[in-house]
């Protein structure tokens, strides 16, 4: 088994508080800069697995960086310099308190819902007839917002975040407008490695001078669905479940292993060889997502390398 890293306690110059979330942990500097390292935690049904996924980090940071890159003529993002294969350095926004999902096919907890027998998601109508991973007529931007007790996300419809003034309408307008416009481009970068992106999310932050920008991660699977675009049609026509990229995988195994972060309901041992298997699949879909092949950090002591690649990059005068 590879080192991993599940964990930081890092004091960089200039910091002065961490916000450590489901994946990444998140330093501010006196400098209005945050230092984000994904760590290799993985995160399903919105709790912390036990043991850490080698690669995964470097894997979601790399992708996010060039989608990132390969988007900012869209939307301006948060993002300055990634100094280490686990860091991104960027700007400090506030961040907007619901996180923009849109879907293109009916899946996932859209697919859960319909097939529960709801045809309206987040204040959206969802078409009869519909079969599970059918292509939606237009894509549907369906919400989430934070709940108020936990770290659990919650559908909200458009009308309710304006309603409850948790963003106003001409930042709502322009985000929706942004949503569409990156999800068609990531559309267009999917189809060119013959994936098609069924859903992702975006989150949106504001600078100090009041300018909405991209902060997080963009198109990695963690925050997104793809699937195989070759064989899509016909597995559709049988009825057949389409081949994935996403971490749609461990969703399933966790069920299949009787869990889905009810209460009551325990972690299943996740044994190394099945650790190794995950590493695997998502080293499969960053070389499916970029077109590139994925070139393995040194991971023989991760934090040291964390280290003395953020300290040399903040130094830099």
């Amino acid at each position: 088994m590879s080192n991993t890293i599940t964990k930081t306690n890092f004091n960089f110059p200039g910091q002065v508080s961490v916000y450590k979330g489901k994946v990444r942990d998140v330093y501010s500097l006196n400098d209005d800069r945050l230092v984000m390292i994904a760590s290799d935690r993985l995160s399903a049904f919105d709790v912390v697995m036990p043991k850490g996924i080698p690669y995964k980090g470097q894997i979601l940071n790399q992708i996010a960086t060039k989608m990132m890159e390969q988007t900012s003529d869209i939307v301006p993002n948060w993002l300055e310099a990634t100094p280490d294969p686990n860091v991104a350095i960027g700007k400090k926004c506030e961040p907007f308190k619901v996180e923009m999902v849109i879907r293109g096919y009916l899946s996932g907890h859209a697919a859960r819902e319909y097939k529960a027998g709801k045809r309206m998601l987040c204040g959206v109508e969802m078409p009869e007839g519909m079969k599970e991973n059918d292509r939606f007529p237009e894509p549907i931007i369906t919400p989430a917002t934070k709940a108020e007790h936990g770290d659990h996300d919650e559908d909200i419809s458009r009308e309710d975040i304006l309603k409850r003034g948790i963003v106003s309408e001409a930042d709502y307008t322009k985000m929706e407008k942004y949503t569409r416009e990156l999800f068609q481009r990531g559309t267009e970068i999917a189809a060119k490695q013959n994936l098609i992106l069924v859903d992702t999310k975006y989150e949106f932050g504001k600078t100090a001078e009041g300018e909405i920008v991209l902060i997080d991660e963009i198109h990695t699977p963690d925050s997104s669905r793809y699937f195989y675009a070759t064989g899509y049609s016909e597995r559709q026509e049988k009825g057949e479940a389409q081949k994935q990229l996403s971490k749609e995988f461990v969703r399933q195994w966790l069920i299949s292993h009787g869990f889905q972060g009810l209460e009551g309901q325990k972690i299943p041992e996740m044994t190394d060889e099945y650790i190794e298997s995950v590493s695997e699949r998502y080293i499969e879909l960053y070389e499916n997502i970029t077109g590139e092949k994925f070139k393995k950090a040194d991971v023989s002591n991760i934090e040291e390398r964390i280290r003395k690649n953020v300290n040399s990059y903040l130094e830099k005068p």
